[in-house]
Protein backbone atom coordinates (compact mmCIF):
# COMPACT_ATOMS: atom_id res chain seq x y z
CA UNK A 1 0.00 0.00 0.00
CA UNK A 2 1.51 3.35 -0.51
CA UNK A 3 0.82 6.76 0.83
CA UNK A 4 -1.68 9.04 -0.87
CA UNK A 5 0.78 11.28 -1.92
CA UNK A 6 2.48 8.95 -4.59
CA UNK A 7 -0.13 8.42 -7.02
CA UNK A 8 0.95 5.82 -9.04
CA UNK A 9 -0.70 5.64 -12.12
CA UNK A 10 -0.46 1.65 -14.36
CA UNK A 11 -3.05 1.85 -16.49
CA UNK A 12 -5.19 -1.57 -16.04
CA UNK A 13 -8.41 -1.07 -18.16
CA UNK A 14 -8.19 -0.87 -22.14
CA UNK A 15 -11.25 0.15 -24.56
CA UNK A 16 -13.24 -3.28 -24.32
CA UNK A 17 -13.35 -3.46 -20.24
CA UNK A 18 -13.86 0.25 -20.06
CA UNK A 19 -17.14 -0.23 -22.34
CA UNK A 20 -18.14 -3.30 -20.52
CA UNK A 21 -17.72 -1.12 -17.17
CA UNK A 22 -20.76 1.43 -18.53
CA UNK A 23 -22.81 -1.45 -20.25
CA UNK A 24 -22.76 -4.07 -16.98
CA UNK A 25 -23.07 -0.74 -14.72
CA UNK A 26 -26.31 -0.04 -16.36
CA UNK A 27 -28.01 -3.02 -17.15
CA UNK A 28 -28.65 -4.79 -13.62
CA UNK A 29 -31.71 -6.11 -12.32
CA UNK A 30 -34.15 -3.08 -13.21
CA UNK A 31 -34.70 -4.26 -16.97
CA UNK A 32 -36.10 -7.68 -15.97
CA UNK A 33 -38.66 -5.83 -14.54
CA UNK A 34 -39.04 -2.74 -16.59
CA UNK A 35 -41.45 -4.42 -19.16
CA UNK A 36 -44.40 -4.81 -16.69
CA UNK A 37 -44.04 -1.26 -15.37
CA UNK A 38 -44.63 -0.15 -18.87
CA UNK A 39 -46.97 -2.58 -20.36
CA UNK A 40 -50.03 -0.05 -19.16
CA UNK A 41 -49.17 2.93 -21.24
CA UNK A 42 -48.60 0.34 -24.59
CA UNK A 43 -46.84 2.38 -27.05
CA UNK A 44 -46.27 4.74 -25.23
CA UNK A 45 -43.61 2.84 -23.11
CA UNK A 46 -40.87 2.66 -26.54
CA UNK A 47 -41.78 5.99 -26.98
CA UNK A 48 -40.58 6.90 -23.88
CA UNK A 49 -37.39 4.30 -24.49
CA UNK A 50 -36.42 6.50 -27.52
CA UNK A 51 -36.71 9.74 -25.52
CA UNK A 52 -34.57 8.45 -22.66
CA UNK A 53 -32.14 6.74 -24.88
CA UNK A 54 -31.85 10.26 -27.38
CA UNK A 55 -31.31 12.21 -23.63
CA UNK A 56 -28.71 9.59 -22.31
CA UNK A 57 -26.82 9.59 -25.99
CA UNK A 58 -26.61 13.45 -24.98
CA UNK A 59 -25.48 12.99 -21.73
CA UNK A 60 -22.89 10.31 -23.06
CA UNK A 61 -21.14 12.59 -25.26
CA UNK A 62 -21.09 15.08 -23.12
CA UNK A 63 -19.26 12.88 -20.66
CA UNK A 64 -16.91 11.91 -23.90
CA UNK A 65 -15.67 15.52 -24.45
CA UNK A 66 -15.09 16.61 -20.81
CA UNK A 67 -13.26 13.38 -20.38
CA UNK A 68 -10.83 14.65 -23.32
CA UNK A 69 -10.31 18.14 -21.70
CA UNK A 70 -9.86 16.75 -17.91
CA UNK A 71 -8.59 13.07 -18.25
CA UNK A 72 -8.57 12.84 -14.25
CA UNK A 73 -10.07 9.97 -11.53
CA UNK A 74 -13.66 10.94 -10.28
CA UNK A 75 -14.93 11.42 -13.64
CA UNK A 76 -17.90 14.01 -12.81
CA UNK A 77 -16.44 15.36 -9.94
CA UNK A 78 -12.97 16.45 -11.85
CA UNK A 79 -15.00 18.21 -13.81
CA UNK A 80 -17.11 19.92 -11.77
CA UNK A 81 -14.45 20.55 -9.06
CA UNK A 82 -12.49 22.17 -11.88
CA UNK A 83 -15.26 24.55 -13.79
CA UNK A 84 -16.82 25.46 -10.04
CA UNK A 85 -14.49 24.73 -7.38
CA UNK A 86 -13.96 22.97 -4.21
CA UNK A 87 -17.30 23.25 -2.75
CA UNK A 88 -19.42 22.13 -6.07
CA UNK A 89 -17.09 19.53 -6.40
CA UNK A 90 -17.25 17.93 -3.55
CA UNK A 91 -21.13 18.39 -3.02
CA UNK A 92 -21.95 16.26 -6.20
CA UNK A 93 -19.01 14.02 -5.01
CA UNK A 94 -20.09 13.57 -1.95
CA UNK A 95 -23.79 12.94 -3.55
CA UNK A 96 -22.48 10.36 -6.12
CA UNK A 97 -20.44 8.71 -3.25
CA UNK A 98 -23.93 7.83 -1.39
CA UNK A 99 -25.98 7.00 -4.30
CA UNK A 100 -23.13 4.05 -5.05
CA UNK A 101 -23.14 2.63 -1.69
CA UNK A 102 -26.92 2.78 -1.87
CA UNK A 103 -26.79 0.98 -5.28
CA UNK A 104 -24.25 -1.64 -4.18
CA UNK A 105 -26.43 -2.00 -1.29
CA UNK A 106 -29.99 -2.84 -3.36
CA UNK A 107 -28.38 -4.68 -6.30
CA UNK A 108 -27.48 -7.22 -3.43
CA UNK A 109 -31.13 -7.26 -2.33
CA UNK A 110 -31.96 -7.79 -6.44
CA UNK A 111 -29.21 -10.65 -6.93
CA UNK A 112 -30.67 -12.42 -3.77
CA UNK A 113 -34.32 -11.98 -5.17
CA UNK A 114 -33.76 -13.26 -8.33
CA UNK A 115 -31.84 -16.34 -6.51
CA UNK A 116 -34.86 -17.79 -4.79
CA UNK A 117 -35.62 -18.67 -8.53
CA UNK A 118 -33.06 -22.24 -7.79
CA UNK A 119 -32.83 -21.49 -3.95
CA UNK A 120 -36.18 -20.91 -2.25
CA UNK A 121 -35.61 -21.17 0.83
CA UNK A 122 -33.82 -17.90 0.93
CA UNK A 123 -37.38 -16.32 0.65
CA UNK A 124 -38.03 -17.42 3.89
CA UNK A 125 -35.13 -16.98 5.78
CA UNK A 126 -33.72 -13.14 6.15
CA UNK A 127 -30.70 -14.40 8.10
CA UNK A 128 -29.61 -16.44 5.23
CA UNK A 129 -30.51 -14.00 2.55
CA UNK A 130 -28.93 -11.12 4.32
CA UNK A 131 -25.48 -14.08 4.91
CA UNK A 132 -26.35 -14.58 0.84
CA UNK A 133 -26.22 -10.71 -0.36
CA UNK A 134 -22.99 -9.68 2.28
CA UNK A 135 -21.03 -12.67 0.51
CA UNK A 136 -21.71 -11.45 -2.90
CA UNK A 137 -20.84 -7.69 -1.60
CA UNK A 138 -17.54 -9.35 0.13
CA UNK A 139 -16.15 -11.53 -2.56
CA UNK A 140 -16.39 -8.90 -5.79
CA UNK A 141 -14.61 -6.50 -2.84
CA UNK A 142 -11.55 -8.29 -2.26
CA UNK A 143 -11.91 -8.93 -6.36
CA UNK A 144 -11.54 -5.30 -6.75
CA UNK A 145 -9.47 -4.35 -3.72
CA UNK A 146 -7.15 -6.94 -5.36
CA UNK A 147 -6.52 -5.20 -8.38
CA UNK A 148 -8.47 -3.12 -10.61
CA UNK A 149 -7.45 -5.54 -13.70
CA UNK A 150 -9.17 -8.34 -11.84
CA UNK A 151 -12.61 -6.59 -11.57
CA UNK A 152 -12.30 -5.83 -15.06
CA UNK A 153 -12.04 -8.93 -16.57
CA UNK A 154 -14.86 -9.93 -14.19
CA UNK A 155 -16.93 -7.27 -15.30
CA UNK A 156 -16.51 -8.44 -19.25
CA UNK A 157 -17.50 -11.72 -18.86
CA UNK A 158 -20.72 -11.02 -16.52
CA UNK A 159 -21.43 -8.25 -19.01
CA UNK A 160 -21.18 -10.62 -22.06
CA UNK A 161 -23.28 -13.30 -19.80
CA UNK A 162 -26.13 -11.10 -19.19
CA UNK A 163 -26.18 -9.60 -22.84
CA UNK A 164 -26.49 -12.59 -24.94
CA UNK A 165 -29.86 -13.98 -23.30
CA UNK A 166 -31.77 -10.09 -23.59
CA UNK A 167 -30.04 -9.85 -27.25
CA UNK A 168 -31.52 -13.65 -27.75
CA UNK A 169 -35.18 -13.12 -27.02
CA UNK A 170 -35.20 -9.28 -28.42
CA UNK A 171 -34.13 -10.64 -31.74
CA UNK A 172 -36.01 -13.88 -31.93
CA UNK A 173 -39.08 -12.48 -29.89
CA UNK A 174 -39.50 -9.87 -32.20
CA UNK A 175 -40.48 -12.52 -35.14
CA UNK A 176 -43.39 -13.58 -32.76
CA UNK A 177 -44.55 -10.27 -31.93
CA UNK A 178 -48.57 -8.68 -31.79
CA UNK A 179 -48.96 -4.82 -32.34
CA UNK A 180 -52.41 -5.30 -30.71
CA UNK A 181 -50.47 -5.70 -27.31
CA UNK A 182 -49.05 -2.08 -27.84
CA UNK A 183 -52.72 -0.73 -27.75
CA UNK A 184 -55.05 -1.75 -25.31
CA UNK A 185 -57.72 -0.20 -23.08
CA UNK A 186 -55.49 0.10 -20.23
CA UNK A 187 -53.51 2.74 -22.74
CA UNK A 188 -56.46 4.66 -23.51
CA UNK A 189 -56.72 5.95 -20.20
CA UNK A 190 -53.71 7.79 -20.35
CA UNK A 191 -53.35 11.28 -21.71
CA UNK A 192 -50.21 11.27 -24.40
CA UNK A 193 -48.39 13.53 -22.45
CA UNK A 194 -49.08 11.92 -19.35
CA UNK A 195 -47.63 8.69 -20.25
CA UNK A 196 -44.15 10.01 -21.58
CA UNK A 197 -43.49 11.78 -18.54
CA UNK A 198 -44.52 8.95 -16.98
CA UNK A 199 -42.45 6.33 -19.34
CA UNK A 200 -39.15 9.01 -19.28
CA UNK A 201 -39.19 8.66 -15.43
CA UNK A 202 -39.32 4.99 -15.27
CA UNK A 203 -36.86 4.52 -18.20
CA UNK A 204 -34.25 7.39 -16.64
CA UNK A 205 -32.81 5.37 -13.97
CA UNK A 206 -31.89 2.35 -16.48
CA UNK A 207 -29.11 4.17 -17.85
CA UNK A 208 -27.50 5.15 -14.77
CA UNK A 209 -24.33 4.47 -14.67
CA UNK A 210 -23.66 5.88 -18.50
CA UNK A 211 -20.36 7.90 -16.92
CA UNK A 212 -18.76 4.83 -14.83
CA UNK A 213 -15.79 4.75 -17.67
CA UNK A 214 -14.79 8.45 -16.83
CA UNK A 215 -14.36 7.74 -12.97
CA UNK A 216 -11.69 5.10 -13.18
CA UNK A 217 -9.37 7.10 -15.44
CA UNK A 218 -5.73 6.95 -13.67
CA UNK A 219 -6.52 3.02 -14.47
CA UNK A 220 -7.35 3.15 -17.93
CA UNK A 221 -5.31 3.09 -21.29
CA UNK A 222 -5.17 6.27 -23.33
CA UNK A 223 -7.99 8.23 -21.03
CA UNK A 224 -8.09 10.54 -23.67
CA UNK A 225 -9.07 8.25 -26.43
CA UNK A 226 -10.57 5.17 -24.50
CA UNK A 227 -13.19 6.93 -22.66
CA UNK A 228 -14.91 9.06 -24.31
CA UNK A 229 -15.12 5.60 -27.04
CA UNK A 230 -16.33 3.47 -24.14
CA UNK A 231 -19.01 5.98 -23.18
CA UNK A 232 -20.88 6.49 -26.42
CA UNK A 233 -20.22 2.47 -27.35
CA UNK A 234 -21.00 1.62 -24.04
CA UNK A 235 -24.39 3.86 -23.81
CA UNK A 236 -25.24 3.17 -27.71
CA UNK A 237 -25.39 -0.45 -27.19
CA UNK A 238 -27.02 -0.84 -23.89
CA UNK A 239 -30.00 1.12 -25.69
CA UNK A 240 -30.48 -0.93 -27.76
CA UNK A 241 -30.35 -4.22 -26.19
CA UNK A 242 -33.12 -1.98 -23.89
CA UNK A 243 -35.39 -0.91 -26.59
CA UNK A 244 -34.98 -4.32 -29.08
CA UNK A 245 -35.62 -6.64 -25.64
CA UNK A 246 -38.29 -4.85 -24.04
CA UNK A 247 -39.88 -4.41 -27.63
CA UNK A 248 -40.08 -7.99 -27.66
CA UNK A 249 -41.71 -9.08 -24.63
CA UNK A 250 -44.09 -6.29 -24.78
CA UNK A 251 -45.25 -7.82 -28.12
CA UNK A 252 -45.24 -11.51 -27.13
CA UNK A 253 -47.24 -11.05 -23.56
CA UNK A 254 -50.64 -9.86 -23.44
CA UNK A 255 -50.52 -6.08 -22.00
CA UNK A 256 -53.17 -7.41 -19.10
CA UNK A 257 -50.93 -10.59 -18.17
CA UNK A 258 -47.81 -8.39 -18.50
CA UNK A 259 -48.93 -5.70 -16.10
CA UNK A 260 -49.02 -8.19 -13.40
CA UNK A 261 -46.03 -10.08 -14.07
CA UNK A 262 -43.22 -10.45 -11.77
CA UNK A 263 -40.69 -11.96 -14.48
CA UNK A 264 -41.62 -10.58 -17.79
CA UNK A 265 -38.13 -11.69 -19.39
CA UNK A 266 -39.08 -15.24 -18.06
CA UNK A 267 -42.36 -15.20 -18.93
CA UNK A 268 -42.12 -14.12 -22.44
CA UNK A 269 -39.27 -16.86 -23.00
CA UNK A 270 -41.49 -19.67 -21.65
CA UNK A 271 -43.74 -18.42 -24.11
CA UNK A 272 -41.63 -18.31 -27.14
CA UNK A 273 -39.50 -21.95 -25.83
CA UNK A 274 -41.06 -23.82 -23.10
CA UNK A 275 -40.64 -24.10 -19.15
CA UNK A 276 -36.25 -24.27 -19.20
CA UNK A 277 -36.14 -21.24 -20.89
CA UNK A 278 -38.00 -19.15 -18.27
CA UNK A 279 -35.08 -20.71 -16.00
CA UNK A 280 -32.15 -19.67 -18.44
CA UNK A 281 -34.18 -15.65 -17.98
CA UNK A 282 -33.70 -15.89 -14.31
CA UNK A 283 -29.81 -17.51 -14.30
CA UNK A 284 -29.75 -14.01 -16.24
CA UNK A 285 -31.19 -11.90 -14.40
CA UNK A 286 -29.08 -13.45 -11.68
CA UNK A 287 -25.80 -12.87 -13.26
CA UNK A 288 -26.71 -9.24 -14.26
CA UNK A 289 -27.23 -8.09 -10.91
CA UNK A 290 -23.83 -9.90 -9.73
CA UNK A 291 -22.26 -8.05 -12.92
CA UNK A 292 -23.24 -4.84 -12.27
CA UNK A 293 -22.84 -5.17 -8.68
CA UNK A 294 -18.78 -5.71 -9.66
CA UNK A 295 -19.04 -2.88 -11.78
CA UNK A 296 -20.17 -0.43 -8.93
CA UNK A 297 -18.15 -1.71 -6.23
CA UNK A 298 -14.96 -1.30 -8.88
CA UNK A 299 -15.80 2.52 -9.19
CA UNK A 300 -16.95 3.06 -5.62
CA UNK A 301 -13.69 3.83 -4.06
CA UNK A 302 -12.44 6.29 -7.14
CA UNK A 303 -14.72 9.31 -5.94
CA UNK A 304 -13.32 9.36 -2.40
CA UNK A 305 -9.72 8.78 -3.61
CA UNK A 306 -10.16 11.34 -5.74
CA UNK A 307 -11.19 13.41 -3.28
CA UNK A 308 -8.81 12.44 -0.59
CA UNK A 309 -6.07 13.98 -3.69
CA UNK A 310 -7.81 17.04 -3.50
CA UNK A 311 -7.63 17.59 0.24
CA UNK A 312 -11.58 16.91 0.32
CA UNK A 313 -11.77 14.07 2.32
CA UNK A 314 -9.76 12.14 4.79
CA UNK A 315 -6.41 10.89 3.59
CA UNK A 316 -7.22 7.34 4.17
CA UNK A 317 -9.42 7.55 1.66
CA UNK A 318 -6.32 8.17 -0.59
CA UNK A 319 -4.50 5.32 -0.41
CA UNK A 320 -3.55 2.80 -2.87
CA UNK A 321 -2.20 -0.22 -3.93
CA UNK A 322 0.87 -0.40 -6.21
CA UNK A 323 -0.94 -1.03 -9.63
CA UNK A 324 -3.36 2.29 -8.34
CA UNK A 325 -6.41 0.17 -6.78
CA UNK A 326 -8.00 2.33 -4.33
CA UNK A 327 -8.10 -0.97 -1.32
CA UNK A 328 -9.11 1.21 0.93
CA UNK A 329 -11.87 3.43 -0.08
CA UNK A 330 -13.54 0.53 -1.78
CA UNK A 331 -13.50 -1.91 2.03
CA UNK A 332 -15.07 1.13 3.71
CA UNK A 333 -17.48 1.93 0.99
CA UNK A 334 -18.53 -1.97 1.05
CA UNK A 335 -18.46 -1.49 4.85
CA UNK A 336 -21.24 1.54 4.79
CA UNK A 337 -22.98 -0.55 1.87
CA UNK A 338 -23.13 -3.29 4.72
CA UNK A 339 -24.80 -1.38 7.19
CA UNK A 340 -27.30 -0.58 4.77
CA UNK A 341 -28.25 -3.88 3.74
CA UNK A 342 -28.36 -5.06 7.34
CA UNK A 343 -30.73 -2.27 7.53
CA UNK A 344 -33.37 -3.38 4.70
CA UNK A 345 -33.14 -6.90 6.40
CA UNK A 346 -34.79 -5.43 9.52
CA UNK A 347 -37.06 -3.81 7.91
CA UNK A 348 -35.82 -0.39 6.74
CA UNK A 349 -36.89 -0.38 3.18
CA UNK A 350 -33.56 -0.01 1.44
CA UNK A 351 -34.70 -0.26 -2.19
CA UNK A 352 -36.96 2.70 -2.03
CA UNK A 353 -33.75 4.70 -0.31
CA UNK A 354 -31.33 3.66 -3.33
CA UNK A 355 -34.50 4.83 -6.17
CA UNK A 356 -34.81 8.23 -4.42
CA UNK A 357 -30.78 8.84 -3.39
CA UNK A 358 -29.67 7.39 -7.39
CA UNK A 359 -31.94 10.10 -8.71
CA UNK A 360 -29.56 13.10 -7.69
CA UNK A 361 -26.46 11.71 -9.13
CA UNK A 362 -28.08 13.06 -12.61
CA UNK A 363 -27.94 16.32 -11.39
CA UNK A 364 -24.50 17.46 -11.79
CA UNK A 365 -23.98 15.92 -15.32
CA UNK A 366 -24.06 18.94 -17.98
CA UNK A 367 -20.93 21.01 -16.18
CA UNK A 368 -18.59 22.03 -18.50
CA UNK A 369 -14.87 23.16 -17.84
CA UNK A 370 -14.26 27.05 -17.16
CA UNK A 371 -11.36 29.60 -18.56
CA UNK A 372 -11.76 27.64 -22.00
CA UNK A 373 -13.63 28.59 -25.32
CA UNK A 374 -16.22 26.03 -25.83
CA UNK A 375 -17.25 25.75 -29.25
CA UNK A 376 -21.19 26.54 -29.77
CA UNK A 377 -21.58 22.77 -30.71
CA UNK A 378 -20.35 21.32 -27.10
CA UNK A 379 -23.13 24.21 -25.53
CA UNK A 380 -25.48 22.92 -27.88
CA UNK A 381 -25.27 19.15 -26.26
CA UNK A 382 -24.76 20.88 -22.96
CA UNK A 383 -28.11 22.42 -23.29
CA UNK A 384 -30.03 19.62 -24.76
CA UNK A 385 -28.69 17.30 -21.78
CA UNK A 386 -29.62 19.70 -18.86
CA UNK A 387 -32.98 19.82 -20.41
CA UNK A 388 -33.31 16.34 -20.28
CA UNK A 389 -32.11 15.39 -16.72
CA UNK A 390 -34.77 18.53 -15.65
CA UNK A 391 -37.20 17.00 -16.94
CA UNK A 392 -36.13 13.73 -15.30
CA UNK A 393 -35.71 15.27 -11.87
CA UNK A 394 -38.91 17.11 -12.02
CA UNK A 395 -40.92 13.52 -12.81
CA UNK A 396 -38.67 11.48 -9.88
CA UNK A 397 -41.40 13.68 -7.91
CA UNK A 398 -40.96 16.05 -4.74
CA UNK A 399 -40.06 13.45 -2.12
CA UNK A 400 -36.80 12.23 -3.89
CA UNK A 401 -35.77 15.66 -4.66
CA UNK A 402 -36.20 16.21 -0.82
CA UNK A 403 -34.49 13.17 0.41
CA UNK A 404 -31.48 13.55 -2.32
CA UNK A 405 -31.22 17.29 -0.88
CA UNK A 406 -30.99 16.28 2.84
CA UNK A 407 -28.50 13.96 1.90
CA UNK A 408 -26.20 16.35 0.70
CA UNK A 409 -26.49 18.96 3.78
CA UNK A 410 -25.12 15.73 5.47
CA UNK A 411 -22.31 15.84 3.54
CA UNK A 412 -21.59 19.51 4.96
CA UNK A 413 -20.11 19.14 8.32
CA UNK A 414 -17.18 16.94 6.47
CA UNK A 415 -16.03 20.02 4.23
CA UNK A 416 -16.50 22.84 7.09
CA UNK A 417 -14.47 20.02 9.06
CA UNK A 418 -11.47 19.33 6.38
CA UNK A 419 -11.28 23.42 5.75
CA UNK A 420 -10.88 23.73 8.68
CA UNK A 421 -8.21 21.81 9.33
CA UNK A 422 -6.48 22.70 6.64
CA UNK A 423 -6.82 26.26 7.41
Amino acid sequence: MTSPATFPKRPQLGLWMATSLVVGNMIGSGIFLLPASLAPYGGYGIVGWFLTASGAILLAVVFARLSRRIPKAGGPYAYIRAGFGDFAGYLMAWGYWISMIATNAAISVAFVSYLTVFWPSLGGSPGLAAAVALSAIWVLTGLNASGVRNGGVAQVVTTIMKVVPLLAIGTLGLLHIDLHHFSSAQTAAHSPAGALNATVTLTLWAFLGLECATIPADNVRSPERTIPRATILGTAVTAIVYIVSTVAVMGIVPSESLASSTAPFADAARMLWGGWAGYLMALGAVVSCFGALNGWILVQGQIPMAMARDGLFPALFGRVRADGTPAVAIAISSALATILLLFNYSGGGLVDLFTKTILLARMGQVEKERKRRVPIGSVALAVGAFIYAMWAVIGAGQQTVYLGFVLLLLGLPMYVWLRRRDR
